[in-house]
Protein backbone atom coordinates (compact mmCIF):
# COMPACT_ATOMS: atom_id res chain seq x y z
CA UNK A 1 0.00 0.00 0.00
CA UNK A 2 1.85 3.56 -0.64
CA UNK A 3 2.22 5.92 2.02
CA UNK A 4 1.75 9.09 -0.30
CA UNK A 5 -0.33 10.76 -2.19
CA UNK A 6 -3.62 9.36 -0.31
CA UNK A 7 -6.56 11.61 1.07
CA UNK A 8 -7.04 9.92 4.46
CA UNK A 9 -9.28 10.71 7.06
CA UNK A 10 -8.58 10.12 11.02
CA UNK A 11 -11.30 9.81 13.84
CA UNK A 12 -10.01 11.24 16.98
CA UNK A 13 -7.32 12.94 15.22
CA UNK A 14 -6.57 15.68 17.76
CA UNK A 15 -4.86 14.48 19.98
CA UNK A 16 -2.72 10.91 21.42
CA UNK A 17 -2.46 8.35 18.55
CA UNK A 18 -5.12 10.12 16.15
CA UNK A 19 -2.42 12.87 16.30
CA UNK A 20 0.65 11.24 15.81
CA UNK A 21 -0.97 9.10 12.92
CA UNK A 22 -1.93 12.61 11.37
CA UNK A 23 2.02 14.20 11.86
CA UNK A 24 3.67 10.96 10.27
CA UNK A 25 1.30 11.47 7.25
CA UNK A 26 0.67 14.86 6.69
CA UNK A 27 3.65 15.89 4.83
CA UNK A 28 3.19 13.28 2.04
CA UNK A 29 -0.15 13.17 2.05
CA UNK A 30 -4.24 14.87 2.23
CA UNK A 31 -5.39 14.34 5.97
CA UNK A 32 -8.72 14.93 7.20
CA UNK A 33 -8.73 14.97 11.25
CA UNK A 34 -12.27 14.77 12.66
CA UNK A 35 -13.45 15.20 16.43
CA UNK A 36 -16.10 16.08 18.75
CA UNK A 37 -13.98 18.84 20.53
CA UNK A 38 -13.32 22.23 17.85
CA UNK A 39 -10.45 24.11 20.12
CA UNK A 40 -8.32 20.67 20.01
CA UNK A 41 -8.94 20.30 16.29
CA UNK A 42 -7.91 23.56 15.58
CA UNK A 43 -5.45 23.62 17.61
CA UNK A 44 -4.07 20.01 15.76
CA UNK A 45 -4.84 21.29 12.23
CA UNK A 46 -2.39 24.69 13.04
CA UNK A 47 0.76 22.55 13.40
CA UNK A 48 -0.11 20.31 10.19
CA UNK A 49 0.70 20.64 6.62
CA UNK A 50 -2.04 19.53 4.53
CA UNK A 51 -4.66 18.67 7.28
CA UNK A 52 -8.49 19.65 7.27
CA UNK A 53 -10.63 19.56 10.80
CA UNK A 54 -14.71 18.62 10.29
CA UNK A 55 -16.07 18.88 13.85
CA UNK A 56 -18.22 15.83 14.85
CA UNK A 57 -18.66 13.33 16.89
CA UNK A 58 -18.51 9.44 15.10
CA UNK A 59 -20.86 8.01 17.76
CA UNK A 60 -23.81 10.25 16.56
CA UNK A 61 -25.72 9.51 14.03
CA UNK A 62 -26.32 13.15 12.12
CA UNK A 63 -22.73 14.08 12.22
CA UNK A 64 -22.15 11.18 10.61
CA UNK A 65 -24.70 11.73 7.70
CA UNK A 66 -22.58 15.33 7.89
CA UNK A 67 -19.19 14.30 7.53
CA UNK A 68 -20.06 11.35 5.24
CA UNK A 69 -22.13 14.14 2.67
CA UNK A 70 -18.45 16.46 3.24
CA UNK A 71 -16.49 13.90 2.37
CA UNK A 72 -18.28 13.23 -0.96
CA UNK A 73 -18.47 16.30 -2.34
CA UNK A 74 -15.24 18.00 -0.89
CA UNK A 75 -12.89 14.92 -0.82
CA UNK A 76 -13.79 12.53 -3.42
CA UNK A 77 -10.28 10.69 -3.54
CA UNK A 78 -10.63 10.09 -0.13
CA UNK A 79 -8.85 6.30 0.20
CA UNK A 80 -7.81 5.58 3.39
CA UNK A 81 -9.56 5.70 6.71
CA UNK A 82 -8.19 5.18 10.00
CA UNK A 83 -10.80 4.65 12.92
CA UNK A 84 -8.96 5.77 15.72
CA UNK A 85 -11.53 7.82 17.89
CA UNK A 86 -12.20 5.49 21.40
CA UNK A 87 -13.80 6.16 24.65
CA UNK A 88 -12.79 4.07 27.99
CA UNK A 89 -14.46 4.18 31.31
CA UNK A 90 -12.53 5.24 34.31
CA UNK A 91 -10.78 2.03 35.78
CA UNK A 92 -13.76 0.21 37.80
CA UNK A 93 -14.21 -3.63 38.89
CA UNK A 94 -16.53 -5.55 37.14
CA UNK A 95 -17.24 -7.47 40.58
CA UNK A 96 -18.15 -4.18 42.78
CA UNK A 97 -21.67 -2.88 43.33
CA UNK A 98 -22.92 0.38 42.04
CA UNK A 99 -20.51 0.55 39.16
CA UNK A 100 -23.51 0.86 36.19
CA UNK A 101 -21.21 -1.30 33.63
CA UNK A 102 -24.26 -1.74 31.47
CA UNK A 103 -24.32 2.02 31.18
CA UNK A 104 -20.59 1.95 30.53
CA UNK A 105 -20.24 -1.16 28.05
CA UNK A 106 -23.01 1.03 26.06
CA UNK A 107 -20.96 3.79 25.52
CA UNK A 108 -17.90 2.41 24.71
CA UNK A 109 -18.83 -0.19 22.23
CA UNK A 110 -21.06 2.75 20.76
CA UNK A 111 -17.61 4.92 19.99
CA UNK A 112 -15.17 2.03 19.88
CA UNK A 113 -17.75 -0.73 17.84
CA UNK A 114 -20.65 0.35 16.50
CA UNK A 115 -20.12 3.71 15.08
CA UNK A 116 -16.64 2.00 13.54
CA UNK A 117 -19.38 -0.10 10.96
CA UNK A 118 -21.87 2.36 10.43
CA UNK A 119 -18.77 4.43 8.99
CA UNK A 120 -17.13 1.98 6.80
CA UNK A 121 -20.37 0.71 5.54
CA UNK A 122 -21.54 4.76 4.95
CA UNK A 123 -18.11 5.50 3.54
CA UNK A 124 -17.09 2.19 1.77
CA UNK A 125 -18.78 3.11 -1.76
CA UNK A 126 -16.34 5.94 -1.71
CA UNK A 127 -13.62 3.79 -1.23
CA UNK A 128 -14.22 1.26 -3.74
CA UNK A 129 -14.47 3.75 -6.39
CA UNK A 130 -10.50 4.15 -5.44
CA UNK A 131 -7.58 2.26 -7.50
CA UNK A 132 -6.15 1.81 -4.11
CA UNK A 133 -7.72 1.82 -0.64
CA UNK A 134 -7.68 0.77 2.71
CA UNK A 135 -9.58 1.03 5.70
CA UNK A 136 -7.58 0.64 9.41
CA UNK A 137 -9.13 0.02 12.37
CA UNK A 138 -7.33 0.58 15.86
CA UNK A 139 -8.06 -1.69 18.41
CA UNK A 140 -5.13 -3.16 21.18
CA UNK A 141 -3.57 -5.42 23.13
CA UNK A 142 -6.95 -5.82 25.38
CA UNK A 143 -8.49 -6.85 21.89
CA UNK A 144 -5.89 -10.41 22.53
CA UNK A 145 -6.65 -10.80 26.39
CA UNK A 146 -8.58 -8.52 28.81
CA UNK A 147 -7.56 -6.17 31.00
CA UNK A 148 -9.77 -6.13 33.64
CA UNK A 149 -9.11 -2.80 35.13
CA UNK A 150 -10.71 -1.91 31.61
CA UNK A 151 -12.83 -4.71 31.11
CA UNK A 152 -15.47 -3.63 29.16
CA UNK A 153 -13.36 -1.90 26.81
CA UNK A 154 -11.65 -4.83 26.09
CA UNK A 155 -14.60 -6.40 25.11
CA UNK A 156 -15.54 -3.54 22.66
CA UNK A 157 -11.93 -3.67 20.80
CA UNK A 158 -12.61 -7.79 21.36
CA UNK A 159 -15.59 -7.05 19.02
CA UNK A 160 -13.72 -4.95 16.32
CA UNK A 161 -10.72 -7.37 15.99
CA UNK A 162 -13.31 -9.85 15.19
CA UNK A 163 -15.17 -7.55 12.92
CA UNK A 164 -12.36 -6.35 11.36
CA UNK A 165 -11.25 -10.04 10.05
CA UNK A 166 -14.71 -10.36 9.11
CA UNK A 167 -14.13 -7.27 6.68
CA UNK A 168 -11.11 -8.23 5.57
CA UNK A 169 -12.42 -11.38 4.04
CA UNK A 170 -15.67 -9.78 2.58
CA UNK A 171 -13.63 -7.37 1.21
CA UNK A 172 -11.06 -9.63 -0.05
CA UNK A 173 -11.48 -8.93 -4.35
CA UNK A 174 -12.32 -5.27 -4.02
CA UNK A 175 -9.51 -2.98 -4.09
CA UNK A 176 -9.94 -2.03 -0.07
CA UNK A 177 -7.42 -3.49 2.12
CA UNK A 178 -8.70 -3.69 5.43
CA UNK A 179 -5.45 -3.33 8.06
CA UNK A 180 -6.01 -3.59 11.85
CA UNK A 181 -3.38 -1.56 14.15
CA UNK A 182 -2.94 -3.14 17.62
CA UNK A 183 -1.32 -0.59 20.30
CA UNK A 184 0.01 -1.08 23.23
CA UNK A 185 -0.09 0.84 26.59
CA UNK A 186 0.54 3.87 25.03
CA UNK A 187 1.79 7.36 26.62
CA UNK A 188 -1.64 9.35 26.14
CA UNK A 189 -4.31 11.47 27.59
CA UNK A 190 -6.38 8.67 27.23
CA UNK A 191 -4.28 6.33 29.00
CA UNK A 192 -3.26 8.65 31.97
CA UNK A 193 -4.94 6.55 34.86
CA UNK A 194 -3.84 3.11 33.78
CA UNK A 195 0.10 4.05 33.82
CA UNK A 196 0.03 5.45 30.18
CA UNK A 197 2.68 8.12 31.30
CA UNK A 198 5.12 5.54 33.44
CA UNK A 199 4.88 3.11 31.60
CA UNK A 200 3.48 3.77 28.10
CA UNK A 201 5.60 3.99 24.64
CA UNK A 202 5.41 7.58 22.73
CA UNK A 203 2.27 7.95 20.41
CA UNK A 204 4.85 8.57 17.51
CA UNK A 205 6.00 5.08 17.79
CA UNK A 206 2.77 3.73 16.83
CA UNK A 207 2.67 6.18 13.59
CA UNK A 208 6.05 5.19 13.18
CA UNK A 209 5.10 1.53 12.68
CA UNK A 210 1.99 2.04 11.32
CA UNK A 211 3.59 3.80 8.34
CA UNK A 212 6.20 0.51 7.78
CA UNK A 213 3.24 -1.96 8.32
CA UNK A 214 0.73 0.20 6.03
CA UNK A 215 4.00 0.13 3.03
CA UNK A 216 4.76 -3.71 3.57
CA UNK A 217 0.92 -5.03 3.52
CA UNK A 218 1.15 -6.07 7.04
CA UNK A 219 -2.57 -6.33 7.44
CA UNK A 220 -2.30 -7.08 11.54
CA UNK A 221 0.35 -4.18 13.33
CA UNK A 222 0.88 -5.09 16.41
CA UNK A 223 3.42 -2.18 17.85
CA UNK A 224 5.99 -2.99 20.41
CA UNK A 225 4.95 -5.37 23.50
CA UNK A 226 2.24 -6.39 21.39
CA UNK A 227 3.75 -8.21 19.12
CA UNK A 228 5.88 -10.34 21.74
CA UNK A 229 2.29 -10.85 23.86
CA UNK A 230 0.75 -11.85 20.67
CA UNK A 231 3.28 -14.75 20.50
CA UNK A 232 3.00 -15.36 24.36
CA UNK A 233 -0.91 -15.50 24.35
CA UNK A 234 -0.58 -18.42 20.97
CA UNK A 235 1.46 -20.60 22.97
CA UNK A 236 0.17 -19.98 26.81
CA UNK A 237 -3.26 -18.05 26.29
CA UNK A 238 -4.09 -18.59 30.54
CA UNK A 239 -0.65 -17.41 31.42
CA UNK A 240 -0.91 -14.40 29.35
CA UNK A 241 -4.39 -13.31 30.65
CA UNK A 242 -2.48 -13.43 34.02
CA UNK A 243 0.42 -11.33 33.20
CA UNK A 244 -1.68 -8.62 31.70
CA UNK A 245 -3.80 -8.72 34.86
CA UNK A 246 -0.50 -8.69 37.33
CA UNK A 247 -1.25 -6.22 40.17
CA UNK A 248 -4.96 -5.94 39.33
Amino acid sequence: MKTTNNTILITGGSAGIGFALAQALSTDNKIIVTGRNEQRLKAAVAKLPNTTAIVGDVSDEKDVETLVATLNRDHAALNIVINNAGKASAVYNLGAEGVDAFTRAGEEMLTNYLSVIRLNEKLLPLLKKQSEAAIVNVTSIVAIAPGIALATYSASKAALHSYTIALRLSLKNTSVKVFELYPPLVNTEFSAEIGGAANGIAPSVVADEFKKGLEQNTYDIRVGRTAEFWQYFLSAPDQAITAMNEGR
